[in-house]
């Protein structure tokens, strides 16, 4: 069981902590653990999504250090440190790569602050990605982003938690708007309930009673997200074919229940 302070909400599950079991985590309470088994019971698949996503973290993580040569991540809600984060596959590229978690769930926060105290080429920020000023003037980000220069943003299942009445595009476009050419753009996002099988809709609902309820998208919706940014090939894809290391079944990819690409900007 985690550790944990007050400002710790146990009374309702979080996402991010749910999101964790289903990765086979351990920084999760009972609370999480029993309402991320209710989804499963409904959508055995919900274990499947996750562990695509994360997958496709790696990937673009591994191109843009790699491939692209990006030397600056910030991950917007990036959630419970688990292994494989930004981090481990941004630094094996090379170690002085900087990176700048932000989440607004304290055991997240906790966990990232434990896993990277001797790392000084990456920290966590407590901040809700929606307070653009709060992030991005941020001792800690100050201290490690030089947005003069080439920035990645990833935002990877975090646009789902805002509702449109926040305005999402308008989220992304207060960290697009300080980034200069050259930036790149990761994002990935659940799919609307024509691209899930059962009862998605009654797990989608077990999510109204979490600390934040759940918004599905369309693959049109999503790729209005990357306005401003120009889409890296193969474009906006099921998170399971967007440069896969090996070939991908159709139904596999499907099976992603989510979208994913890498923009631009020009």
């Amino acid at each position: 069981m985690p550790e944990f302070d007050e400002s710790v909400d146990i009374s309702r599950p979080n996402p991010a902590r749910m999101y964790d079991y289903y990765l086979g985590g351990a920084h999760n309470f009972a609370v999480d653990r029993e309402a991320a088994d209710r989804v499963l019971a409904i959508l055995p698949e919900t274990r499947e999504f996750a562990m695509r996503n994360r997958e496709f973290l790696q990937r673009v993580v591994r191109f843009l250090a790699g491939e692209v040569g990006i030397t600056q991540f910030l991950d917007l809600g990036s959630g419970i440190p688990t292994v494989g984060n930004v981090h481990e596959v941004a630094q094996a590229a090379h170690p002085n790569n900087r990176v700048v978690y932000v989440d607004h769930e304290p055991v997240a926060v906790a966990q990232s602050q434990r896993l990277l105290a001797d790392n000084p080429y990456a920290a966590v920020i407590h901040a809700d990605i929606r307070d653009h000023e709060k992030v991005l003037n941020h001792p800690e980000t100050l201290r490690l982003l030089d947005f003069s220069k080439p920035v990645a943003v990833l935002m990877l299942q975090v646009l789902p938690f805002i509702p449109d009445a926040d305005d999402p595009a308008q989220v992304v476009a207060g960290y697009r708007d300080v980034c200069v050419s050259g930036s790149y753009l990761a994002l990935a996002h659940s799919l609307s309930f024509d691209y899930w099988p059962g009862a998605v809709a009654e797990a989608v609902e077990m999510y109204t009673k979490s600390t934040h309820p759940l918004n599905l998208r369309t693959p049109d919706q999503v790729a209005a997200f990357f306005d401003g940014y120009d889409l890296v090939e193969p474009g906006v894809v099921f998170t399971a074919v967007w440069r896969p290391e090996r070939p991908v079944a159709d139904d596999e990819a499907i099976g992603s229940r989510a979208v994913a690409g890498l923009g631009r900007l020009s």
